[in-house]
């Protein structure tokens, strides 16, 4: 049921697929920890109760990279990584519309809005708005969509989907940003496809890619 991309002692690295959820919501459906928690279960016969700690979270459409602890020493130094902005993230996006720039780097003013569970951007600050900032850049261009590397520097609500949609490129099925259609399977076309730091157990350098989802338009990126 999930695609283990690291494990040792420490942690567990899956390629979240589309519609998995990190963390229990209304919707009442099997959250991601529980997969993993069955899968270790199985693999070591694991008897009684498995630690698995979220260390961050991927939004419901997106796929890609998803990081568990398998000890709470493990949850608490990853969990302080983050915090010191110690863990580097690249994400792929497809959008609908190219970028004027090849790279650039977006900064905006990001407002959540609870009840819809949804972001706004602005450009200049604004009451209780967080700044967000990313780097993007062109990768490849396809027939009707471009491929963009783009790497938070912050960590904001939906921060990649509001500010490429604030650009003008629209991740391809966000139709919570301004998308033209759906994906079939309900996806947005956003993947968290590269995860680096330093251990924070064995203290080596970790870096992990996540392979694409098997569609023939994310292939095509490859």
């Amino acid at each position: 049921m999930i695609e283990v991309l690291y494990e040792d002692n420490h942690l567990i690295v899956i390629n979240k697929k589309s519609g998995d959820i990190v963390q229990g919501d209304k919707t009442g459906d099997k959250p991601l920890p529980d997969y993993v928690k069955d899968y270790l279960r199985d693999t070591y016969n694991k008897p009684g109760n498995i630690f698995c700690g979220v260390i961050h979270r991927l939004d419901r459409p997106v796929s890609g990279i998803v990081v568990f602890a398998k000890t709470s020493k493990a949850l608490s130094r990853m969990n302080q990584l983050f915090r010191d902005k110690e863990i580097q993230k690249t994400y792929w996006a497809l959008v609908e519309n190219k970028p004027t720039k090849s790279s650039d780097r977006l900064e905006n003013y990001l407002l959540k809005n609870q009840q819809k569970n949804k972001s706004r951007a602005y450009l200049k600050p604004e009451n209780g708005a967080l700044k967000a900032v990313l780097d993007y850049q062109v990768l490849k261009n396809l027939n009707r969509y471009t491929l963009l590397e783009v790497k938070p520097i912050t960590g904001r609500h939906h921060q990649i989907r509001v500010q490429l949609s604030q650009m003008g490129s629209v991740i391809k099925g966000d139709l919570k940003y301004g998308a033209k259609r759906s994906n079939k399977d309900a996806s947005i076309c956003l993947h968290a496809r590269e995860i680096s730091f330093i251990h924070p157990v064995k203290k080596e350098a970790v870096k992990i890619t996540a392979p694409v989802p098997n569609e023939p338009l994310w292939k095509a990126c490859e």
